[in-house]
């Protein structure tokens, strides 16, 4: 079913470009998919198309309509999915390591968006075809919670307090080093990365300003076991802010590689060896429920080559 919506522009905005605005007003959404939805009409402003280079002004008022998708964009899969709640507003599961969100640059199945769309068609249609539901995402090898809108409305409530950080999010990572503050705050700006594209980092062009707080777990003889809230969500965020700090995530296979220690113990390092991608878990999802208005909170326990590895280095056992 086809949605609308109707934004005034405020003075904050005034100058801003149409397919920027949009962007920002519509989280969760592509620019593809937004400078479609221009191409075709379904934007204007002042009862008028425009172009998405068009400027705002104070006062503007767009009038914003969304199609349901003509086709599915994704196949429906038969993947399992660890779900912790489920209503008619809001999905939220466990996700696995090694899968993916959602479909892109050539790969179309075995992602997040495919089993979604195999136990449920009841998802929102604001992140266009190729993303139904999809509120925010987690790196392909990131474990933990995640949650996904199944309707219009709930995903842009959700994705509003995304965009004003009223959400809270705990990562705990596994990281190279022993921490010596018991917590910290890292301030350091990230954009892509100038030399490498495919990379996130702070020797950019353009820094967006990124903020992430961590806390020490508990200390090992070669790691340190950390949680991480991030003020932001930029991509890649913890990762790399936790390479700054001299500090990577084991298993990371862009910003982590580093070296065993000689005093590692032959189990752990075998174990280590077995590690792909980065020990980082989505360990709790809070946030307001969009009709309900209600505080919930997730969490989901640590997956097990994460758990396995943790208890070697310990030399016993650690709950998560």
């Amino acid at each position: 079913m086809e949605t609308k919506e109707k934004i005034t522009v405020t003075a904050e905005d005034n100058g801003m470009r149409l397919d920027t605005f949009l962007s920002h007003k519509l989280e969760g959404t592509s620019r593809t998919f937004i400078k479609e939805l221009i191409k075709k009409s379904l934007v204007t402003v002042n009862e008028l198309p425009a172009k998405p280079s068009h400027h705002l002004k104070d006062g503007d008022q767009l009038d914003i309509t969304i199609p349901e998708p003509e086709a599915p964009g994704v196949e429906a899969e038969d993947i399992p999915l660890n779900i912790l709640f489920e209503d008619k507003d809001v999905i939220v599961i466990d996700k696995a390591r090694g899968m993916v969100t959602h479909p892109g640059a050539g790969r179309t199945s075995e992602t997040f968006v495919n089993a979604l769309l195999h136990h449920t068609k009841d998802l929102s249609s604001v992140g266009g075809p190729l993303r139904p539901g999809i509120v925010h995402r987690l790196d392909k090898d990131t474990s933990g919670v995640m949650m996904a809108a199944k309707n219009n409305a709930a995903h842009h409530a959700l994705s509003e307090q995304f965009k004003e950080h009223t959400t809270k999010r705990r990562y705990h990572a596994l990281v190279w080093g022993r921490i010596k503050d018991d917590k910290g705050r890292i301030e350091i700006g990230l954009g892509r990365d100038l030399a490498d594209r495919k990379k996130i980092s702070p020797r950019t062009g353009k820094a967006r300003k990124a903020i992430s707080n961590y806390k020490v777990l508990k200390r090992f003889d070669y790691f340190t076991l950390v949680e991480v809230s991030p003020e932001t969500g930029r991509t890649h965020q913890i990762r790399v802010h936790m390479t700054e700090i001299n500090h990577p995530i084991v298993g990371d296979p862009t910003y982590g590689s580093r070296t065993p220690p000689s005093g590692l113990g032959t189990e752990a390092r075998a174990v280590l060896k077995k590690i792909r991608g980065q020990l980082l878990h989505a360990y709790s999802l809070g946030f307001t429920h969009p009709t309900t208005k209600e505080y919930i909170e997730f969490t989901a326990p640590y997956p097990d080559i994460m758990v396995r590895f943790i208890r070697l280095i310990d030399h016993g056992e650690i709950t998560s």
